[in-house]
């Protein structure tokens, strides 16, 4: 029980990181029809410019909370520009080509995001610097820090916010009209290029939140480390019902869940031979079951030609 215990706090925490990530991919898709390959590579440049910061700011008199406030705020407004540009550079002109063209571009894009990262950050590893002073608590023979309890409470106040603003904003209704039907939005006065632009931006910014996360949970930053993270978002994103907000969240959690516990109990019937190390394979797995089974997700609607 205290197995089990332990491995359900740590897939919450992971599955957290991995719902904010899939809302950048589940709210493009849902307005465009297209999925972002480049997210994963966005959420890295986040990470990446928040260790920036915090190297920069460490060791002086500046207090943590500030430092941390800082490289979040850095974070979000880089990658806030960077969504923004790829959208108007990137993605706009191809919004009535084939759908095949702005996936090989979405594609194109991320190759370039991540090598161009690679040569401003290099190729090696970036660790974080002992910043974080970690409180451990235990509870019921399962143990936690209280930073694993602000990612988590972070990560769900960040997703209740989102939703409020989707149901009750102005924006919000635009975006679900866009969503339904982009033409018909544009008749009733909507700026449809705004919406879009607005999506890209919020999807970036939760992503560019995503990444300090993940450094913070991991303490390392990497030019690659987005691929397998977007990758991994992009499968909560199908699991849950891509398109769906809701199915985002739902999907990210399932799936944190699921890898903790199956390299967590898998790995102790294998002797440790499928283990933690393995704990990419199970994700895949659950993305090939979805996709053979319901396409559509858990609460995703059947996909329909739009009007």
């Amino acid at each position: 029980m205290d197995i089990f215990l332990q491995q359900i706090i740590n897939g919450l925490v992971l599955g957290s990181i991995y719902a904010l990530v899939a809302l950048g991919y589940t709210m493009v898709y849902g307005i465009l029809g297209l999925i972002n390959f480049a997210h994963g590579d966005i959420v890295m440049v986040g990470a990446l410019v928040a260790l920036t910061v915090i190297h920069t700011l460490f060791g002086g008199s500046v207090p943590v909370a500030v430092i941390l406030t800082g490289a979040t705020v850095a974070a979000m407004l880089v990658c806030m520009v960077l969504g923004f540009t790829i959208e108007r550079v990137a993605y706009r002109p191809l919004r009535r080509a084939p759908r095949l063209a702005p996936l090989i571009t979405a594609i194109g894009v991320s190759i370039l995001i991540q090598y161009t990262a690679a040569l401003v950050w290099s190729k090696q590893y970036i660790s974080l610097p002992a910043i974080v002073r970690t409180t451990q608590f235990t509870i019921g023979g399962a143990s936690f820090t209280d930073l694993q309890l602000f990612i988590f409470v972070l990560a769900c106040a960040v997703m209740a916010a989102l939703l409020w603003f989707i149901k009750n904003t102005r924006v919000g209704k635009a975006m679900r009209a866009t969503e339904q039907n982009p033409d018909v939005a544009g008749l009733m006065g909507i700026d449809v290029n705004r919406i879009i632009s607005i999506t890209f931006l919020i999807g970036s910014g939760l992503g560019a939140i995503a990444g300090v996360m993940v450094v913070l949970y991991y303490g390392l930053g990497h030019y690659y480390m987005g691929f397998i993270l977007g990758l991994k978002a992009f499968t909560a994103a199908v699991l849950g019902g891509i398109g769906k907000v809701n199915g985002a969240m739902l999907g990210g959690v399932l799936l944190g869940l699921i890898e903790s516990l199956a390299s967590g109990y898998i790995g102790d019937l294998t002797g440790g031979i499928l283990g933690s190390n393995y704990r990419d394979v199970f994700a895949f797995l659950v993305l090939v079951v979805v996709l053979v089974f319901r396409p559509s997700g858990l609460i995703g609607e059947p996909a329909s030609e739009r009007a």
